[in-house]
Order: structure tokens, then C-alpha cells, then sequence
């Protein structure tokens, strides 16, 4: 329509009232006119309403009154609506799928936890609205995207006499969405298909979410394991079509250069070089990328124990291989943290009473991870105090060198001993972060030490000294699923000490010993395990034996339900003697619940007078156990007696200590 139709078909302006016309009147005059009004009889001022024009009464002339509330009697419970839950139309969808829908619900449902009270039907609906977009939000999640749910509230009598209702959720799954297509955005890869073969998806599978999520993790995993440190994995498509029901899916991803392992640079507060970096890594230079890798050494940072926050990241360094890889360096950002450490431990044994250890550790005195450790012992049959020089990863990942000196003077039932200990040790060793399968140690030794011992000749105990020097060789092998409570596998060891008498001429011999011990699973919370050791001392007589270097059996480390060290020969005091030899067995029952666990167990053994065992006159102890698991492995608790008590032997014996028994 033109302005000129607008025109003749709307009419003027004050057609039919011609005051409209007029002029606006001044505001001055407007003012000028209401006062003549006021003043002037007869006049009629603009509000008709004589009542408007007076002026209000003053506050405290209202009737102001408290308006009160319906409130319950005394003792009296507010008002409760009691529902039930019904759900409608999704066993059918429910059956289609490998996780449990009706499930899902149950766990989430704010119907369910209001647990079939609510204060009112408007919370009762409002819940009620809240789980319809539940199912919904679930079903989607499945690929049933068409779905609806309807609600209603059935009733048999009035919602307001608190009966019981019931929420009803009626449920329409439609028909579930497949894939259609599956199409990837993405440059060659070397090898090809590395990002089609690892996206676990197929053409005419429901489209779950959970399942492609997971699938996208694992190209996401794949890729920097397979040289791809920077690729990135993007945001996905999936057009669905009401029509046919199919989804098109599309994932972009970007894989960034093929690298190879290069050098390695620190930053931050360093707690050592990067040449100790290197020593720590598995790969070598030039080795194809692995995240895998790249995860060990961040791991082997951290247990280094010198780190506040570590963390280790490829970084490009645009330097081309002739196959086309890109060369990486490892950047190792490091936050070295407090070097010093306190610990203590403490245990209690029948035979062996208390014990208590303390240490002072300060791991990176000599860098890179050159420690000294001071420890201090003191029990009721055991004080002492050592100086240890110690070096983690020396030149090699896992290589243990160690350098000390020790005091300990001790006053055993056996013996008494003061003695003085400059060692050495290079060892392959496990530890609760990392378990190898494979360890072994050399050492060598010199110690010096004045020992009581019981003389048959003189008919009494006399002190002897003794200079001993000695090497040791040690190799061991570790099958199990855990250092400190294993549940299965097995674990040996054996231990071989040419040592010699260096005091009144050189006198050789050889010191061995061997331990085995296997766990087997029969149920889930229920492991079987066995335990066996003997020893053997080669060339050379008991009497001519240091007391400290023979064989000793008893204790909770040996044979439960004996005292420490009180099994073998005894002199005519009835104390031990130890022995040249030794075999030892046992087994156990654990049944762990939750952080709990109970054991039964059964030890045998004896020490012997002859150089190699002959398995003769066995001793026996069972008892019973506690366990309460903790990070750093089971409080041990044992009590157990022997069978065939013997006059002088005690009816129960105690040991508390941390970690299994075997």
C-alpha cells in the first residue's frame, strides 16, 4: 500500500472532535488552571474523585494484623504425599542393549530417592518432569534419539488425604539410529589404515555414545604410540536422518609429523640434569615415538622421590629424517621438591620383644640421586646405628650402588655380639613401584666382632673375636603380582657367600641359601600360598663359625609359634646354638574382605649341627592371623603355638609386623 492509499483511508485528526485541533496548552497554564480550580466555586478539577484529594492519615492510625498461617497441632507431622514408581515402554528398549537401562534409571531417578514421599504434588510433578528428560537424556545415549516420554499422576482417591499416588513415566523409545557412514578427515598414515583399523566402529551398529567415545579414546592412545606425538583427535559430526533412521558419522583428525626420539632438555628446578634423564629413559635416539615410552619415564621421575611436579612433553624441533619422521626432544620440566626425609618403623615379636627403627634420608646430597642414609636402631635385644652412601640409577636405569658402614651391638638368647661392618653392594633390585622379574646384587664385606659363644670345652660361655671378609653373589626371580601382597605366581631366590676366617690364618667357606614361594588364587577372595628355605654351610666346623654367621630358626620371619631363634641345638643352658644348616616350610590360607583379612597358617622347621640339612625332626607351629591392608601393604598380626610343646617352650607366641609373612 502507497502513502496516498494511506492517507484517504485513514481519517484526519480530530475529524469528529475538533478540540483535537487546538493547540497544546503551556505547561505553566495547565498549572495556572488546576490552582484557579481549587480556589474558584463551582469549578471542576481534574480528578472527579473528591476522596483522592485528601490527604492520607498518618501510619500509626492503621489496623495492622498478623495474618496466621494453618500450622500442624502439637506433635503433629506436616502433611506427606506417599507415591509410588511405575515406569512403561522400555522393557522393549531395555533388551536391545548390553547395559542395563532400567538400571541406569533406578540409579539416577529423582523419583526413587525422593524414596515415595514428597511434601506436595507440585514436587511430586516437578520430580516427575525431572525424570522423563532422565529417560530421555539415557535412551539417547543408546541412539534412540526420536524418543518421548509422557508423564501422569494416577490417583484412586484425593491427593490431599496423603494416599498414596502413583508417577507414571510412559516411555516411546521409535526406532534406534545406525550408523550409516563413517568417514574419517584425515592425512595418510604410515602404517595405512592405523586410524581405520584402531576406530572400533561399524557400518550398521547403534550409534552409542558411549561406544564412540570409546572408540575416539583409542585412536586418541593409538596414534602417539605409533610415532604421532601431536596428533589430536577432533570434534565429531553424526547427521542423523529421520527418515531412514541412519547416522553419517565424520571425525577430523589431525595428525601432525611422524617422529622419531631426539635429545632432551630440562626446565624449572632441577633436581639433576638431562644427562641423568637419558640414563633414566628406555628408548634410545632415533627409536620411533611411543607415548608408552614417554609414560615409564615420567613414572621413573616420580620415583625418584626428588619431585614436587614433574612432567615430560615432546617438542618440535623441525629437523627432517631422510623417511620423512620429524625429530623430537623431550622436554622434562622439573619442580624439585624437599630432598630430606624421616621415617620410622617398629615391630614386636615374641622372643625378639620390640624393635624400633629410625632414619634420616637425604636423597640428593651428591646429584644426581647420590643419597645419605642414617639410621638408628633400638630394641630390647638389638641398638645400633649405620652410615650409608647410596646411588640410584647409577650410569643405569635400576642399578643400586651402595657404601657403608655399620655398629650394632645385640643380645640374643643365642648370642652377644659387638660388631663392626664396612660393606659394598651393586644391586638390580625391585621396589613397590617397580617390580622386576629379574634381580640380582654383589657385595663384599669386612666386619670385625666380639661374640659370646658357648665353649664345650671350658664347659661355659666364653667371648671370642672374630675378622671376617667375604663377597656374595645373589640372583632372583619374581613371577608374582605384587612385592609386598602377592596373590599369584611364584618367586625364588638364592644366595651364595664364599666368606673366610681371616683371624689365626685364612679359613674359607661358603655360606648358601635358598628360598621359593609360591600363591595361587582358589577364589576371589581367597589365596593359598607356600613358602620353603634351606641352607647349607660348606668347609668349615659350627665351633670355628662366628654365633652371627650360623643359621637360626624361629621368630615370625621363620618358623611362627616358636621363639626367636630357639629352634636347633641347644648348649646345656638350654640356649641355642645355631647350626651349619637349615630347612624351613610353610603354608597359609588368606581370605581378605574389603581392607580386612584372616589367615591361617601352619610353619615347620629345623636347624642342624650337620653342614647340609637332613630334614629330620621337623617342628611345627599353627596359629592364626589378622591383616589390615594399607597402602604401603598388610598389618601383620600373628598368633600361633607349637604342637608337641616342650618344657621351657611358651603356648602362645605374638609377632606384629608389616607385609605378609612370605
Amino acid at each position: 500500500m502507497c502513502q496516498d492509499e494511506v492517507n484517504r483511508e485513514t481519517p484526519p485528526l480530530g475529524a469528529d472532535d475538533p478540540s483535537l485541533q487546538q493547540p497544546l496548552e503551556s505547561v505553566g497554564d495547565f498549572e495556572n488552571r488546576l490552582k484557579s480550580a481549587e480556589t474558584t466555586p463551582g469549578s471542576v478539577a481534574p480528578s472527579a474523585d473528591p476522596e483522592l484529594a485528601q490527604p492520607l492519615p498518618p501510619l500509626s492510625q492503621f489496623d495492622v494484623r498478623e495474618v496466621e498461617l494453618a500450622q500442624p497441632a502439637q506433635g503433629e507431622k506436616p502433611a506427606e504425599l506417599r507415591y509410588a514408581t511405575r515406569i512403561e515402554g522400555l522393557d522393549a528398549a531395555d533388551a536391545q542393549t548390553e547395559i542395563d537401562l532400567a538400571g541406569e534409571y533406578k540409579g539416577l531417578s529423582a523419583l526413587r530417592e525422593g524414596k515415595g514421599k514428597a511434601a506436595n504434588e507440585a514436587m511430586l510433578s516437578a520430580r516427575l518432569t525431572e525424570d522423563s528428560k532422565l529417560v530421555e537424556r539415557i535412551l539417547h545415549a543408546e541412539g534412540w534419539y526420536d524418543a518421548k516420554v509422557t508423564t501422569r499422576i494416577d490417583r484412586t482417591t484425593t491427593a490431599a488425604d496423603g494416599q498414596p499416588v502413583t508417577a507414571v513415566l510412559l516411555v516411546a523409545p521409535g526406532e534406534r539410529y545406525k550408523l550409516g557412514t563413517i568417514i574419517v578427515h584425515a592425512d595418510p598414515t604410515v602404517p595405512p589404515r592405523l586410524i581405520d583399523d584402531n576406530l572400533a566402529l561399524k557400518i550398521g551398529e547403534p550409534i552409542v555414545a558411549q561406544r564412540i567415545q570409546g572408540a575416539e579414546a583409542n585412536v586418541a592412545i593409538v596414534l602417539p604410540q605409533k610415532g604421532y606425538p601431536f596428533a589430536t583427535v577432533g570434534q565429531r559430526d553424526v547427521l542423523l536422518d529421520p527418515e531412514t533412521h541412519l547416522g553419517d558419522y565424520v571425525l577430523p583428525v589431525t595428525l601432525g609429523p611422524r617422529a622419531r626420539f631426539g635429545g632432551f632438555r630440562t626446565t624449572g628446578d632441577l633436581a639433576f640434569d638431562a644427562h641423568h634423564v637419558e640414563v633414566l629413559s628406555r628408548f634410545k635416539r632415533g627409536q620411533l615415538y611411543d607415548s608408552r615410552q614417554v609414560d615409564d619415564l615420567r613414572q621413573a621421575l616420580v620415583a625418584t622421590g626428588l619431585f614436587t611436579t614433574v612432567a615430560v612433553a615432546p617438542e618440535r624441533t623441525g629437523q627432517t629424517n631422510p623417511d620423512r619422521t620429524e625429530t623430537v626432544t623431550m622436554l622434562v620440566t622439573q619442580d624439585a621438591g624437599p630432598p630430606r626425609t624421616l621415617a620410622a618403623s617398629a615391630g614386636y615379636g615374641t622372643g625378639e620383644g620390640f624393635r624400633v627403627e629410625g632414619s634420616w634420608t637425604h636423597r640428593n646430597l651428591f646429584p644426581p640421586e647420590g643419597a645419605l642414609v642414617t639410621t638408628a636402631v633400638a630394641g630390647t635385644q638389638e641398638q645400633g646405628a649405620s652410615a650409608i652412601f647410596r646411588r640410584s640409577n647409577a650410569g643405569k636405569r635400576d642399578r643400586t650402588f651402595q657404601f657403608g658402614l655399620e655398629a650394632l651391638r645385640s643380645r640374643y638368647d643365642a648370642f652377644s655380639a659387638l660388631t663392626g661392618r664396612l660393606f659394598t653392594r651393586l644391586s638390580y633390585d625391585s621396589t613397590p613401584i617397580w617390580r622386576k622379574t629379574f634381580t640380582w646384587a654383589v657385595g663384599a664385606e669386612i666386619l670385625g666382632t666380639v661374640e659370646s659363644d658357648y665353649n664345650f670345652a671350658l664347659g661355659e660361655r666364653d667371648k671370642r673375636k672374630f675378622l671376617i671378609g667375604g663377597v656374595s653373589g645373589q640372583l632372583g626371580i619374581d613371577r608374582t603380582d605384587s612385592l609386598l601382597d602377592p596373590t599369584k605366581g611364584f618367586r625364588a631366590q638364592i644366595l651364595v657367600q664364599p666368606e673366610g676366617a681371616l683371624h689365626d690364618g685364612f679359613r674359607p667357606y661358603v655360606r648358601s641359601q635358598l628360598d621359593g614361594s609360591v600363591y595361587y588364587p582358589v577364589a576371589d577372595k581367597i589365596v593359598v600360598a607356600g613358602r620353603v628355605r634351606v641352607g647349607t654351610t660348606l668347609g668349615i666346623d659350627r665351633f670355628d663359625l662366628a654365633p652371627s654367621r650360623r643359621f637360626y630358626a624361629g621368630g615370625g620371619g621363620s618358623v611362627r609359634g616358636f621363639g626367636f631363634q630357639q629352634l636347633g641345638p641347644k648348649d646345656p643352658d638350654n640356649r641355642p646354638l645355631g647350626g651349619l644348616s637349615l630347612t624351613e616350610a610353610a603354608a597359609e590360607v588368606r581370605y581378605r574382605f574389603g581392607n580386612f583379612g584372616v589367615v591361617g597358617f601352619v610353619d615347620m622347621g629345623q636347624v642342624y649341627e650337620k653342614r647340609v640339612p637332613d630334614f629330620s625332626g621337623l617342628r611345627t607351629g599353627v596359629g592364626i592371623g589378622g591383616r589390615y591392608y594399607t597402602s604401603l601393604g598388610p598389618l601383620r598380626v600373628d598368633v600361633a603355638t607349637p604342637l608337641g610343646r616342650r618344657p621351657g617352650e611358651s603356648r602362645f607366641n605374638v609377632y606384629v609386623s608389616i607385609g605378609q609373612a612370605f
